[in-house]
């Protein structure tokens, strides 16, 4: 059997005694049996239940619900006789409201009687009694603005059309003469100006008060012709009625919902069939509820879990695939235009439609659910001004958010979870069209430094650490000392310095590695100075060691740029009282640099040095711009890379170029996990973060 308690509560959390006498008892029937486990409660208990129907209480509270059914039904019938005999006499929505009003004063008088007999007669009761005190003030300023309506559209008809012609021909005589004033008192200020009298800041403000006053003078004037006045205070009070009304009747829900939330429920049952059964049916359990717009919405969502979700999941509207079920087969067995690809694409999206579905089923499940239980408790469920209420106070950011989560889903996940399953097929030159799942053998190729691809991935990987730890480091040291050259206080024309130093981040990046690429080249001018230093041909895109200390040095200039802006920031903000202060200790310049400077320019940037060194892992452009990943050594890198790639390049060379597609993909995960793995410990060690939290 159920347990209940002997109190129930509201959903503010006050408690309030039973007025169900029947379920009181039965409360404390069973709350003296958990006590003592005396088998007499348990008898009597169960003696109770069994005589429910010959209850005292039972039979009052049965009677009084069927002269409610039979009080409403009459009550329907003198609604409809006063609809009928005023139909013509008042306006639609003043009917309604007229009719609200008198059927109030009859539930008052009926619900009277039964408010000890139960918490619904006496939220009737109450909610009715407020509907008596608010909706006479309603209907009182409506038949007020009404009047105020007709008796303008009255006046309107009235308007003699010769006299409002003869006020309308002097309204546009005055505003051409107005016009000529305006100019007048322009002239006459622009005369004051050329002469030096007024400065010219004040002849704009003059002529700023002289353009508004011309405006306040028509607009006066205008008022004159009784057609527009009785126009726009026509608009004005259509203005007040439609927002005066609509915040009157918002009151009103929100007196009648303050006293929901203060009135406890009864129930007998917790109802929780009404959960099974939305489950597959989001917004049926809504409506058993009684929370009908609330079941709309879940109701759309029924409709795109049997329309959308699931048909896309069985293959229909699949551009090739079979939904789902295309993740196993990829496309194996099929036609020979079909593609695995596709098949794997159309397998995510039709698997992240059912995790929208699967989302929706739980949410109704989860709402309907919880209504009940707190039901069960005594918390009423909200009507739709509640929820709607709540909606716009707190549901705000999870709806402008949804929309953004879609796009992410589509755009970020799908294209993620594609990489993620390419690198467990074997997705490679042979198997473009048509590929199978390998499992882990890509991974292992690349972790054992087998196979064309995995033979040279670890050579590829130390020269990428090296490159992002060189690069990176140089970039920050030549723009932090930037930063301090600048900012010393014995140079001058720092402004000019600091415009040099910012060339390098102003200029296109693409530019700027053209630029030097052809200067490296053979021939070029680089090249030319050092064979002249040396004595030798210097050929840097020849050579493995002088490719990559140029790669290394090019970088460290160009990210320098922006090093620099951010140092040169956080130097300005740093107090000279510090600097004072250390002086006055003894401090050298070399202390003051490492105790005071550095510690203080690292607080405010270690965030952004760390995106430096994952942006640099990831360089793309710089090395393919510069030699296109050369020179190239088959002995040492085979045909698919060259000796200055980094895995970012030597991707594109595996996936765009020779088509192991599946490779690159385990590569990217690689990647990824190891980048995510660095972010995090970067930011996790870096004091801004550590004082964040």
């Amino acid at each position: 059997m159920v347990g209940y308690e002997t109190k129930v509560y509201d959903s503010i959390g006050n408690s309030h005694d039973r007025k169900n006498l029947y379920l009181k008892e039965v409360a404390e029937l069973q709350e003296k049996y958990e006590e003592t486990k005396d088998i007499n409660y348990k008898n009597k208990l169960k003696e109770l239940v069994s005589n429910k129907n010959s209850n005292k209480y039972i039979i009052e509270l049965n009677k009084a619900k069927e002269e409610e059914k039979e009080f409403l039904k009459g009550l329907k019938t003198l609604a409809e006789k006063h609809k009928k005999d005023n139909d013509n006499i008042l306006p639609k929505s003043l009917l309604k409201l007229d009719v609200e009003f008198r059927l109030a004063i009859e539930k008052i008088e009926f619900y009277k009687k039964y408010v000890d007999l139960s918490y619904d007669f006496e939220l009737e009761y109450k909610s009715n009694k407020i509907l008596v005190e608010q909706l006479p003030l309603i209907i009182r300023e409506y038949n007020n603005l009404n009047k105020d309506i007709r008796f303008i559209n009255e006046e309107l008809k009235n308007i003699d059309k010769n006299q409002e012609n003869i006020v309308k021909k002097e309204i546009e005589e005055y505003i051409e003469d107005r016009k000529k004033l305006l100019e007048e008192q322009k002239l006459q200020l622009k005369d004051k100006k050329n002469k030096g009298i007024i400065s010219k800041k004040a002849y704009k403000n003059e002529v700023k008060q002289y353009k508004y006053k011309f405006k306040d003078d028509i607009e006066t004037k205008s008022f004159e012709s009784k057609e527009k006045y009785y126009i726009n205070l026509k608009k004005s009070i259509e203005f007040i009625f439609k927002d005066g009304i609509k915040t009157r009747k918002k009151i009103l829900n929100a007196d009648i919902s303050d006293l929901r939330r203060k009135t406890p429920v009864e129930v007998e049952n917790k109802d929780t069939w009404k959960a099974i059964v939305t489950i597959p049916i989001p917004g049926l359990g809504q409506i058993l509820n009684k929370q009908y717009m609330k079941s709309l919405f879940f109701l759309i969502g029924s409709l795109f879990i049997y329309s959308v979700a699931i048909p896309y999941n069985l293959g229909f509207g699949n551009y090739q695939g079979t939904g789902i079920s295309g993740l196993l087969s990829l496309a194996e067995g099929g036609a020979r235009l079909d593609k695995s690809l596709i098949f794997m694409i159309e397998g995510i999206i039709a698997f992240v439609l059912l995790v929208f579905a699967v989302l929706i089923l739980i949410l109704s499940f989860k709402d309907v659910h919880g209504v009940l239980k707190n039901k069960f408790k005594g918390v009423r469920e909200n009507n739709w001004f509640e929820t709607k209420d709540n909606i716009e106070n707190n549901g705000f950011p999870y709806i402008v958010s949804i929309p953004a989560l879609i796009l992410i889903v589509f755009i970020v996940i799908v294209p993620i979870a594609t990489a993620l399953l390419l690198s467990f097929t074997n997705m490679d030159p042979d198997h473009q069209s048509k590929f199978s799942w390998i499992g882990f053998k890509n991974y292992s190729m690349l972790l054992k430094g087998e196979g064309m691809a995995g033979s040279v991935f670890w050579k590829i990987l130390v020269w990428t650490l090296i490159w992002t730890f060189g690069a990176t480091t140089l970039s920050i040291f030549i723009g932090f000392a930037l930063a301090l050259l600048a900012h010393n206080e014995r140079i001058r024309g720092k402004v000019v310095f600091r415009t040099i130093f910012l060339l390098p981040w102003a200029v296109p990046a693409f530019i700027t590695i053209m630029f030097f690429s052809i200067m490296a080249s053979p021939g070029g001018a680089i090249t030319e100075i050092l064979s002249g230093i040396f004595g030798t041909d210097v050929l840097i895109k020849n050579s493995t060691v002088l490719t990559r200390i140029a790669l290394i040095c090019l970088q460290g200039w160009l990210g320098s740029s922006y090093i620099f802006l951010l140092a040169t920031g956080v130097l300005q903000g740093i107090p000279g009282d510090l600097y004072e202060a250390a002086d006055i200790d003894g401090a050298t310049a070399l202390q003051r640099l490492t105790k005071i400077t550095i510690p203080l320019v690292l607080f405010q940037t270690a965030p952004l040095l760390v995106s430096q060194y994952t942006f640099n892992f990831n360089n793309f452009s710089i090395i393919y711009l510069f030699n296109q990943g050369g020179p190239f050594n088959p002995t040492n890198y085979g045909n698919l890379a060259g000796s200055s790639d980094i895995l970012i390049s030597y991707i594109y060379n595996l996936t765009m170029v020779n088509g192991y597609q599946a490779v690159g993909a385990a590569i990217t995960i690689f990647i990824s996990i190891g980048l995510m793995i660095f972010t995090f410990i970067g930011y996790r060690n870096s004091k801004a973060f550590k004082e964040d939290i």
